[in-house]
């Protein structure tokens, strides 16, 4: 089941908005016979694959998949007919097909037919390798992640920021290993999201630079209550189809140059009360564009917003041994989220991880399998 997992995980960033999905096939004597592993351009499902690839020897083996083969007829035919011609003994799955088209109807098509079912080997693993694919296939909007860097004392920036010709390496908050795990967490996202804030204060490009495969670019967000995007920077610069604008303004005048030089702008009709889009609503634009996981990279005002509002089904939080002092730039600005103790966000399967000197805090507000 790990070397299936394993499989799956070659799939991050080629499967959207489909699962991340790896199978491998066991002959009676303990053999490796087939192999496989999902790409949503190549159709072929991961257990259609590996009993291609097995050929006979695919008569009965056991079957390692991560995930419950389908029982419908979508993209391609139900995979779980296939596992049942091949004559397959024995399938053991991780988990069930959080699809409600599925729902556990794969395992008990196979179970009809007389295979033996097991299922939640490494259940965990393949719970949160499919935790985006199992949020938007049940309510169609995207898995979000809240990033920050910040200090020991919370502070994501010095009270005094260095216009950003004038940064050095020593600058920056976070460590380069940390920094490297960033780009996972982004190659692992279909979007990132900032505002137009942390866009004049940083000039960011916000780009993947992995260097791995993806079949669709890593879609680059930004929210712009008042279309201030500057023409010369570095994500307008940059743009090849994958940029977004989310604003409140309908002024032609300011969309137009933006629109000329290749920039997507889309006016959100329903905003806040203080006149910035609504961020559920721009979730759920996302989610109707395909976009299955969301990774939030902003300042101090677009992590409160999006605290505020909801939206955020998971954290991730690296800290520098450094203080920044009481007048530096907090994590979060603008009110908390509840005026009593029982109201405050409570973060669940909290998970630490080391980069060199910095630490990061991994945590949940949503279980997207039931939530």
């Amino acid at each position: 089941m790990s070397q299936a997992l394993d499989l799956a995980s070659t799939g991050i960033a080629l499967c959207s908005p489909s699962p991340r999905v790896g199978a491998l096939l066991v002959d009676s004597v303990g053999d490796i016979v087939g192999r496989g592993s999902y790409r949503y351009d190549a159709m072929t499902h991961a257990e259609v694959l590996a009993i291609r690839e097995a050929g006979e020897r695919a008569r009965g083996a056991t079957l390692y998949i991560n995930l419950e083969p389908c029982s419908h007829h979508g993209r391609t035919p139900p995979c779980a007919d296939a596992v049942i011609k091949a004559g397959i003994a024995r399938v053991v799955a991780s988990i069930p097909d959080p699809n409600p088209l599925v729902a556990s109807k794969g395992f008990e098509k196979l179970r009809a037919a007389g295979i033996t079912v097991e299922i939640g080997l490494m259940e965990t693993e393949a719970r949160k390798l499919n935790e985006a694919f199992a949020k938007y296939i049940r309510h169609r909007t995207p898995f979000v992640t809240l990033k920050s860097a910040m200090s020991l004392d919370a502070k994501i920036a010095p009270p005094q920021q260095k216009s950003v010709s004038d940064r050095t390496p020593s600058d920056w908050i976070t460590s380069e290993p940390a920094r490297r795990h960033v780009q996972q967490l982004r190659h692992a996202s279909d979007a990132i999201i900032t505002g137009i804030g942390t866009i004049l204060a940083d000039d960011p490009a916000l780009t993947d630079r992995t260097g791995l495969p993806r079949r669709r670019p890593l879609l680059r967000v930004i929210l712009d209550s008042h279309l201030r995007l500057p023409l010369n920077s570095q994500i307008v610069k940059t743009a090849k189809e994958d940029v977004l604008v989310l604003t409140a303004s309908s002024e032609e005048k300011k969309r137009q140059p933006l629109e000329a030089l290749g920039i997507r702008v889309e006016t959100l009709s329903q905003t806040t009360s203080d006149g910035r889009p609504d961020l559920s609503a721009a979730m759920r634009r996302l989610g109707e564009l395909e976009m299955i996981s969301v990774l939030i990279e902003g300042g101090s005002a677009v992590n409160g917003a999006a605290l505020a509002a909801g939206i955020v089904d998971k954290l991730y939080l690296y800290y520098a041994p450094k203080l920044l002092g009481p007048d530096a730039v907090p994590f979060v600005d603008g009110p908390p989220p509840g005026s009593h103790l029982t109201d405050l966000l409570h973060i669940r399967g909290v998970n630490l991880h080391r980069f060199a000197d910095d630490f990061a805090v991994e945590g949940y507000f949503t279980d997207p399998y039931r939530d």
